[in-house]
């Protein structure tokens, strides 16, 4: 059953020039065709369905390899191999002896060329910036990802290409920036930027299984899969969790319209009253438009 190839049809017809109304339709018959396929996986195994979908839910269906900006071609471009992939990357205002080093990390199905609006100034205010996409993402190799490789990327960027004291995350980046902060040795002076987190691993995975209408069993196969990679179930890959351990300086970044990463997810952060946190929140921009938006980036180049 080759559910990739169903899935794939739904980006195909989102590309650009197609009817919109075309495009809806498409959709709504690719996305019955999958949710059929499944239903009758798992009516044969709960378990083999649940593989099919941790494979599907960490699989990237669209890789942004649009052109460079301008900024982009006045970086320094950079490769490594890491866990049998090619990540490639960029740099700006290289300096081995800095205190002033910024990371970026882009989400799911995105790319660091995404940010060259944040990119442009901190080059400006004089930081040595450095960005690369993650694997199975942009010009990086790879077809599947999940939070913990996204950790380890992020752990071996700052082993080899850091120290880094200042990072600008935005969706997934957010998360996995969130874990790997467990992990690495930071204090206050470190700044953290998280546009539109990816709070809640949980959240993530409820909306994928409404999306394809996967029954209990086939959710309880899921957990497990996910509880046997480190011995821990969903719920602790959590920004909400991780930030109890976090000392960095952090500005929270959430618009109230956004239904990926919703309000309510980032509610019981709020509720703890950290004094490293301090939250902006907007409205309208939704969960993609808020890190492009002109006075979120004046917020973040003046915090950083």
């Amino acid at each position: 059953m080759n559910f990739m190839k169903g899935w794939n049809c739904i980006v195909s017809a989102l590309l650009p020039g197609s009817n919109p109304q075309f495009m809806q339709l498409v959709q709504r018959l690719v996305l019955k065709y999958i949710r059929t396929k499944f239903k009758l996986l798992s009516s044969i195994s709960k378990r083999k369905a649940a593989e099919k979908a941790f494979v599907l839910f960490c699989t990237p269906q669209h890789r942004n390899k649009k052109p460079l900006p301008p900024v982009f071609e006045k970086a320094e471009h950079l490769l490594f191999s890491f866990k049998g992939y090619t990540i490639r990357g960029y740099r700006w205002n290289h300096d081995p002896q800095t205190k002033k080093r910024a990371q970026i990390l882009h989400g799911f199905e995105s790319s660091v060329v995404n940010f060259d609006g944040l990119i442009k100034p901190l080059v400006k205010k004089g930081y040595e910036v450095i960005a690369f996409d993650a694997p199975a993402h942009g010009r990086s190799t790879g077809r599947m990802i999940n939070v913990l490789t996204y950790k380890e990327m992020i752990l071996y960027v700052y082993k080899n290409f850091g120290p880094v004291n200042s990072y600008v995350a935005h969706s997934f980046g957010g998360l996995s920036l969130a874990l790997s902060l467990e992990e690495i040795d930071h204090d206050a002076a470190t700044r953290v930027v998280l546009v539109a987190p990816a709070v809640e691993t949980k959240t993530a995975i409820d909306n994928f299984f409404h999306l394809l209408q996967l029954d209990a069993g086939v959710r309880k196969e899921f957990d497990q899969l996910i509880m046997n990679i480190e011995g821990k179930p969903a719920q602790w890959y959590s920004i909400n969790r991780a930030a109890d351990h976090i000392a960095a300086t952090v500005l929270f970044v959430q618009d109230r319209d956004d239904h990926m990463t919703p309000m309510k997810d980032v509610a019981p952060i709020q509720k703890k009253n950290l004094l490293n946190f301090r939250f902006v929140i907007t409205e309208g921009l939704g969960h993609r438009r808020i890190y492009r938006d002109a006075m979120v980036s004046k917020e973040v180049i003046e915090f950083l």
